[in-house]
């Protein structure tokens, strides 16, 4: 009888192990399903979010406003030599860049 109670004990203790490392790979299996099925997602996700920006730039075209580009320019033209932050709006005298020498170099 003992015999007999330990082997029903081990041949049951074997079926556990064996049902719960085949639960084990079902789950494995179901969880690497689930991963690939996250990125395919995110994929389409990421490409949907690019279509949907290139159509909306695509509506959204700026165009140049080549009129008010072209009076800008010969208004400068008019003013003379452009200043800068440093220089005001008049830029810079050429009279005051002359150093009273004949070299290219000033000096």
């Amino acid at each position: 009888m003992v015999v007999t109670a330990v082997v029903a004990t081990v041949a049951s203790t074997v079926v556990a192990v064996s049902s719960a490392n085949k639960q084990r790979r079902v789950q494995e299996k179901a969880l690497e399903e689930q991963r690939i099925s996250n990125e395919k997602a995110e994929q389409r996700a990421v490409q949907e979010e690019e279509r949907t920006e290139q159509e909306y730039n695509r509506a959204n075209q700026k165009r140049a406003e080549i009129e008010k580009t072209v009076d800008e320019s010969e208004l400068s033209a008019q003013e003379g030599s452009g200043g800068t932050l440093l220089t005001g709006p008049s830029g810079v005298d050429p009279n005051t860049l002359n150093l009273s020498k004949n070299t290219l170099l000033g000096g």
